[in-house]
This record gives structure tokens, sequence and C-alpha cells, in this order.
């Protein structure tokens, strides 16, 4: 029996991922890179263990699909407001500048002007993956110029949009459509942008609504995956470039409840689908050019690095930066990005660039990813060690990463809200129930509809980056799960936990939660009020309560020590039972005593 070709495909693009990425990630060369040299050792430039890429590549484009809707769902119009001098303005000026210059060498080396502009908007873009790994792993998000350098990485997330729906009308009059005139197609292009945005508004929360209520996590997947590649494809017909209607059916949905739990549903897909675009670019570049043009290489490389080197210096000092932090820009962000990549494809899959130079500029782009990382440690290098500044936080790290994280929303969560609101301290809600977040938002709670004893849920929400994780779900396994992940993953985070009873206590105990049980202190508060109606005085029924409360968090943590041994806990329970009777009789009779000494 002959095996398929679709399954040895498959298995060498599998063995070929899980070997290089992992080597890639662990030299700290990131992830992309680790695809693309994966891809060229497959692909017909090596070992040739690849023999149709071009329908790979196709497949794979789905991956840059769901990527575009994801910088869609992430760009929340108040976060882009709150920063937007450094996005709009340094961020506009690095893109445009970086643009005209590497255009303009370009016509002065003969190419056409579509050509020239296709390539310096490509070119301009930086990698976003890499950048704000490298900023990350030195811990200088927070500095001056990582937050110079994310502020520069987003507005190119932004150009990117326009740039990919700008490359098939550049190509409209070399014969991509020649059946309409250029204003019916632009007119046919507007008109399905406003189908999309209105359409989106309309049926977007209504269907996701239907699927969060059937509570199966399958049909939430199956509904994202729906929406993403039927606005796709609708904007496909329309004329425009997939990408585009992706990334407005992610920003359309930048600010519902949903947001958080549509990413972490889509993120597996978008992480495999994305890696096998890359892998498929590394299959397709002609690795050979290296060896045989390595001056034409070498000189894109280090022209590359140069311009929007010096771009980024001075938009650094533009910026009010020091030498120093606008040197460390360039060096971050010098490199070309993975959107080049898409870029480029797109041109020649609309006839503006030719498969040679495509793979010329693929294999440059490639190695100035590969010599960031070397740039940066030989910068750090020339440098001497210096006392690491206090972070200076902008506004955006109030809105955007709150200080408390609160999962479940019900009773127990609402009122902690409610007090955290009156302090003005940040939260953030998670939900599982949507008709729960549906009736919280109208009281303007910051809620998310989602689960939150799932990990890549916790790291869209920026779980790692709060002071405080608060897990109130009244269900105790879910309760469970969830503290449990999140130890695991931020073993540094500070975790509150409501417990059911005393055996959902220990249990959460084990894992390190600080542990409140529901119904304890209300039922006290009770107690309390019992005990004065029936003719104690207010304050030694209060000092009664607190004499139990006392006894019995002791008693809670003496039974933690061996809640596993029922025999023992019964007879602990009968012991603690007598000690507290002994405790009040002794109270009771301290109490008579000084209400004799007061009548004498």
């Amino acid at each position: 029996m002959e095996s398929s070709p679709f399954i040895q495909y498959a298995v060498v693009l599998l063995l070929a991922a899980v070997i290089a990425v992992p080597l890639a990630k662990r030299t700290r060369l990131g992830a992309v890179l680790g695809y693309l040299a994966a891809g060229a050792l497959i692909g017909p430039s090596l070992l040739n263990l690849i023999g149709n890429a071009e329908e790979i590549a196709h497949i794979s484009e789905l991956g840059i699909i769901l990527m575009l809707f994801v910088i869609g769902l992430e760009l929340s119009p108040q976060r882009l407001w709150v920063m937007r001098r450094q996005v709009f303005g340094f961020g506009s000026v690095q893109v445009v500048l970086s643009a005209l210059v590497i255009g303009s060498i370009c016509l002065a080396f003969g190419l056409h002007w579509k050509v020239a502009l296709v390539i310096g908007l490509g070119l301009a873009l930086s990698s976003t993956a890499i950048g704000l790994q490298i900023l990350a792993e030195r811990k200088e998000l927070q500095s001056p110029h990582g937050r110079l350098g994310f502020a520069i990485l987003l507005f190119q997330d932004v150009a990117a949009i326009p740039i990919l729906a700008l490359v098939p009308l550049l190509a409209v009059s070399q014969g991509a459509d020649n059946s309409l005139p250029t204003w019916a197609i632009v007119l046919r292009v507007v008109a399905t942008i406003a189908i999309v945005i209105v359409g989106g508004r309309l049926l977007l929360r209504p269907l996701f609504r239907i699927a969060a209520r059937t509570q199966l996590p399958e049909v939430f997947t199956a509904c994202t995956l729906l929406v993403v590649l039927g606005t796709a494809w609708f904007a496909q017909l329309g004329g425009i470039s997939m990408s585009l209607g992706a990334f407005l059916a992610g920003v359309l949905l930048a600010d519902s409840e949903y947001r958080h739990e549509i990413e972490a549903r889509i993120d597996p897909f978008k992480g495999l689908l994305l890696g096998l675009f890359f892998m498929s670019v590394g299959m397709t570049a002609d690795i050979h050019l290296a060896i045989r043009e390595p001056l034409l290489i070498v000189t894109i490389l280090a022209g590359l690095i140069a311009i929007k080197g010096l771009i980024l210096f001075g938009v650094g000092r533009l910026a009010g930066e020091a030498n120093d932090s606008s040197l460390k820009l360039a060096a971050v962000l010098a490199q070309g990005g993975e959107f080049a990549f898409v870029v480029f494809t797109l041109a020649v899959q609309n006839q503006l660039l030719d498969t040679h130079l495509r793979n010329v500029l693929i294999v440059a782009i490639t190695l100035s990813m590969a010599v960031t990382p070397l740039l940066v440690i030989g910068f750090a290098r020339l440098k001497p060690k210096q006392t690491a500044a206090k972070p200076v936080y902008d506004q955006i790290d109030e809105d955007e990463l709150p200080r408390v994280i609160i999962a479940g929303f019900g009773r127990f969560g609402q009122i902690i809200a409610r007090v955290l609101r009156a302090n003005q301290i940040s939260f953030t809600a998670i939900e599982s129930s949507i008709e729960q977040v549906e009736f919280s938002r109208r009281f303007g709670n910051k809620i998310y509809y989602g689960d939150p004893s799932r990990s890549d849920l916790l790291r869209s929400a920026n779980v790692g980056k709060a002071e405080v994780f608060i897990v109130t779900t009244d269900d105790p396994e879910t309760n469970i799960r969830t503290v449990r992940l999140v130890r695991q993953l931020y073993p540094e985070l500070k975790v509150f936990a409501r417990a059911r009873n005393r055996q959902h206590a220990f249990r959460l105990m084990d894992l390190g939660a600080k542990v409140v049980r529901e119904t304890f202190h209300s039922s006290l508060a009770m107690t309390q009020h019992v005990l004065e109606q029936l003719g104690l005085d207010a304050a030694l029924a209060a000092r009664r309560v607190d004499t139990f409360r006392e006894f019995d968090e002791k008693l809670l943590l003496e039974q933690h020590l061996f809640y596993d041994d029922e025999a023992a806990i019964i007879q602990n329970a009968r012991d603690a039972q007598q000690d507290l009777n002994r405790l009040f009789e002794a109270d009771m009779a301290r109490d008579r005593r000084s209400g004799k000494e007061a009548e004498s």
C-alpha cells in the first residue's frame, strides 16, 4: 500500500519544525528564523523532501489571514489613542522616511516606480516577532527605547494592512483586472469594506452570543474560524486582499467581551499555519543565491541595516532619547520583517515582482533577522554595564495591564470588583457565563467572556503582569484547576481563592493559594446578630465571634497537615470541639466574675 503524499508532507514539515525551531530559540534567533531554516532545509535548494511547495504555500496563507485577524483584535482604539503621539507620530516618520529612501535608491537603479514603491514599503517594516522577543528577553520593554520601539512596531502592524491592500491595486493596470474601469474597481473595494464594517457591527456579537450559550468549546472555535475565513473570502470577492478582510473582522471585535476567548481559541491555528507560511517561504527561497551572488546579497543586507539604522537613530533623537537609547533602538529594529515576506509574495502573485528579485530580497531579509541578536549583543558589550533604571510607566500600563485579575464574576467577584473600583484599582474580570458577562457589562465593568483555566487565555489577558490573581468561580474543580495552572505558569503571582468548604480549602492551600471560605465570614456575621438579638451585649457578642474565628482559623491550619487521613480528621475535630467548649466556658466564667465584681 502506498503512503499518502499528504501524510508524508505533514510528517516532514512537523519533524523539520520540531527540530529547527527549538534550536533557533535556544540560540536566541527566534522562532521565525527557525521556521525559515526548516523550510530551506527540506526545500528544493537543499534536501528537496517536499514535492509540491506551491500547494503548501497556498494552505499556509491561512496563517497570514489569522495573524492579521489577531492584530486587528489587539488594536484597541483606546490603546492607540493613549499612545497616539509615539505610534502615529514617530512610527509614521520611520515608515515614510525608510520607504522613501529605499524606494528612491531602487528608482536610481532603474526599477519601475511600482516595484520601487513595493520594495520600499516592504523593507521599511521591521520584525515584530524578533524585536519584541529581544526587548522582552533583555527586560527592556519598559525602557525608553523599548517603549518607543513598541510604538513603532505597533504603527508598522497598522501600516501593513493598507500596504497589503495597495499591492493588488498597483497591479490593476498591469492586467490583474481589465474587465472593469478603475473607478468601478475602487467603488467595489469601498463598498466591500463598508459591507464588512456594517455587517460586522450588526451580526458578529449576536453570532458569538449564540455560540457562547451552547457552552461547547468546539462550537465557539468553529464560529471564530467561520467569521475569520468567511470575512476573508467575502473581501476577496470584493477585490481586496483576504488579509484586509480578516483584519477588519478583528478590529470590529477588539472591544467586545469575547476578545480574549476568541484570541485563545484561534491562537493554536494561527501559530501552526503561520509557521507553515514561513516554512513555505524558506522552501521557495533560492539558498544558492547567497553562493552565486554573495556581493549582491551582502550589499542589500548592509544597505538595509545602514539606512534603517540611521533613520531609527534619528527618530530616537527626535523623540528626545539619548544617543545611547537611540542606538539601541536602531540595533533592535534595523532588520527586515516577516510582513515583507507577505508583501513580496503577494507582489509576485500579482506580477509586480519577478521571482528572482523576490528570492534575493527574502535571503537578505532573513540574514538581517539572523544578525539582529548579534548587533544587539555586540552593542551591549561595547557599553559599560550600568544600573538598570527604574521603569517609567505611562498611562497605557494602567489601562491595558490591570493590577488585579478576577476569575469569576458572580456574587463573590462582583463585591471585590466594586471595592477595587471605589479605590481606583484597575482590574480585569474573566467569566465563563455569557449571560453574566452581558449583564455585568451594562454597568461598565471591564469583563471578558472566557475560560480562566486555559493557559492561552491567561497569556492573552497579561496575567503574568498583574499583581494579584483572584479566583472566585463557584465550581470547586474549575477553581482548583485555575489555581493550579496560575501557580504553574506564574509562581511569583499572589493568588487568592474562594473555597466552598474545608476540603476544598485544603486542596487550594496545597497549591499555595491564600484561601477565603465563601460562607465562613458571612455565617459569623449572622451569628453575631443572633447573639445580640438573644440579649448579649454587642461588644460581648463580637468578642465571642472573634474567639471562634481565631480558633477555627488556627484549627484549619492544623488540619491541613493531615487532611487526607479521615480517622485523624475525625479525632481532631472531636478534640477541637472539646477545646472550644472549654474555651467558651472559661470565657463565660470570666464574664460572670467580672459581673459580680461590678455589682459589688
